[in-house]
Formats: structure tokens, C-alpha cells, sequence
């Protein structure tokens, strides 16, 4: 997704974005955004050519602007994506344009980062919370809910009362393309939730069907889960940036770690596809590394030197 400010459009530039933004109407919010912003930047960076009309070396020199300008290749492949969609949407429409004129089109790569995750010690450190007002009964009964289960922010958030079996042990969530999942609920994590919701009867309106709600009594926003979480980590002395995806994160790595099970990890975090659960398997191998630095003799005198 393009960050920075683009110029101002040409009117038949701005016309066909609002065209794209029009069309694009009951699609999920982030989405729509983040298409219609892209396509703008697009439009803005042509100056007084006609995006419509645009051909793939001037494409491909508009991309390599970007990257000069520091965009990643994963934010120049996100942009790439939606000028695809705005390149299907002229060829549906009217056939302004004959083919995609982004097909053969490719971001350069981008290093892999490895996703960076909580030791079992700060995860049990973090959500150890001394839950002495309504609000901190909240955030651990969240806390241990995600780390419990590796649920997304969004899945956190939008969680309804009644999709936590405290009995079973189990959360039904609706994770990404609108599918269902059931993830265990571990012990701790249970007794939190059974404690939040005695506490919630005093806080939540009455309409509200949140699990998980605010001062106001009305659902919890993501935002604000993201701010709780930051704060708690430097309360309990954790001395680094903690985010909500860090505890799915640390979840992933946790229980790979103790099972090996990579197929049984990918269920559990709603992978589409187990290369996206592969990562974890680096951060094993860099958990095993340091066991190894630590532990092997070799090791010890290879660092004696």
C-alpha cells in the first residue's frame, strides 16, 4: 500500500478512481481503502497521462519510484494487487483496456522477517496480571484468550458472548475469508474469561452482544486492545514493544516447540496453506540454536576462543 501523499489528480484521472472506489462498494472496508488509495497514488504519480492507457514499462518505472522511495516488496506487491483490480474493473467495464496491463508484473523480494515472538517466561510474565479493577480483570481474561489460542486482533475483538465454551474448553472464531475455526481453550485462560464475564454484567449495556467491552459498555475496538497491551508489557517489565500479533506469534512458535505437530499448529492459527505455518519452523530452529550454544560442548569452546 502506497503511504506517501500523492499530487494532485488530473479530472480524468480523479474520474476514474471514483469510478473504481464506486464499483467497489460491499467490499470489506480495509480493503476498499486500501485499493482506492493505491490506484489514487497510481493516478497522482502519472501527472497528466491517462492511467487507463498506461503501459507496463511505465508501470514497471513507477514501481521502481516507489522502491527507491523505500517501499518494501511486500507493500509493492499489496500495491500491485490493486492496481490489478483497477486494470480488471476498466476491462470489465467498457474494454478501455484490452489486457491487464500489470500481468507480467513482479515486486522485487523483500528479505523474510521472522516473525518476532514472546519466551514462555515473558508470555506467563505478561498476562500474570494482578487483577484488582474491572479493566484488568478484562485485559488478562483478553490476554490469556490470545495467547491461549492465537487468536488474530480482529478475531479477538469481534468475539460475541457464547463463543467461548468454558465447559468444553473451546472458542469458535471467524477468521479471514469468513470461516469458522474451533481453537482449545487451555485452563488459565478459561478461568480469566469465567472471571471477566461476572465482572461484565456490571460494565457491558444491555444490547451489547461483546464478548469483550469498554468503559462505555459497548464492544472493545482494536485500537484500544493494541494501547492495553503496550502498557501492560511495560508494567510487567517487559523491556520491548508487545502488539496483539506477538502473542499469536508466541502461541504458533510455543506449541511447535513441545509438539512438532506443524499441521495440527496451522488448524489451530486458520492457515489456508502450511507454508504460511512454516515460518515457525525457523523460529524453532533458532530456539534449538541457542539451546545448542548454550548446551554442546563444541559450542561452549568455539565461544571460548
Amino acid at each position: 500500500m502506497i503511504k506517501a501523499t500523492a499530487p494532485s489528480l488530473s479530472s480524468a484521472n480523479a474520474a476514474q478512481v471514483g469510478e473504481f472506489a464506486a464499483h467497489l462498494e460491499g467490499r470489506p472496508a480495509l480493503t476498499r481503502d486500501a485499493y482506492v488509495r493505491d490506484v489514487r497514488a497510481l493516478a497522482g504519480l502519472a501527472g497528466d497521462d491517462d492511467i487507463a492507457l498506461l503501459q507496463p514499462p511505465a508501470l514497471r518505472r513507477i514501481l521502481a519510484t516507489l522502491h527507491a522511495r523505500g517501499l518494501s516488496g511486500r507493500s509493492l506487491a499489496r500495491t500491485l494487487s490493486s492496481w490489478r483490480a483497477f486494470y480488471r474493473f476498466l476491462l470489465e467495464r467498457d474494454g478501455t483496456v484490452r489486457e491487464n496491463p500489470c500481468s507480467g508484473l513482479k515486486a522485487p523480494k523483500s528479505p523474510k522477517r521472522l516473525p518476532s515472538a514472546l519466551s514462555p517466561d515473558e508470555a506467563v510474565q505478561l498476562v500474570t496480571i494482578a487483577a484488582d479493577d474491572p479493566l484488568a480483570v478484562r485485559d488478562r481474561a483478553l490476554f490469556e484468550l490470545a495467547y491461549s489460542s492465537g487468536l488474530r486482533l480482529a478475531e479477538l475483538a469481534g468475539l460475541d458472548l457464547g463463543r467461548v465454551d468454558l465447559a468444553t474448553g473451546e472458542v469458535r472464531v471467524w477468521g479471514k475469508g469468513a470461516k469458522e475455526r474451533i481453537v482449545p481453550v487451555g485452563g488459565p485462560a478459561r478461568d480469566a474469561v469465567a472471571a471477566w464475564l461476572v465482572v461484565r454484567e456490571g460494565l457491558a449495556t444491555a444490547a451489547e452482544t461483546a464478548l469483550f467491552v469498554g468503559k462505555r459498555g459497548t464492544r472493545i475496538t482494536r485500537r484500544a486492545i493494541e494501547r492495553r497491551l503496550a502498557q501492560w508489557a511495560i508494567r510487567q517489565g517487559i523491556n520491548r514493544h508487545v502488539y496483539p500479533h506477538m502473542l499469536r506469534h508466541s502461541f504458533a512458535s510455543h506449541v511447535l516447540q513441545s509438539s512438532g505437530d506443524l499441521r495440527a499448529v496451522q488448524e489451530m492459527l486458520g492457515h489456508a496453506s502450511i507454508a504460511s505455518t512454516q515460518v515457525y519452523t525457523h523460529l524453532d530452529f533458532q530456539y534449538l540454536a541457542k539451546v545448542y550454544d548454550q548446551a554442546h560442548p563444541r559450542a561452549k569452546k568455539r565461544r571460548g576462543k
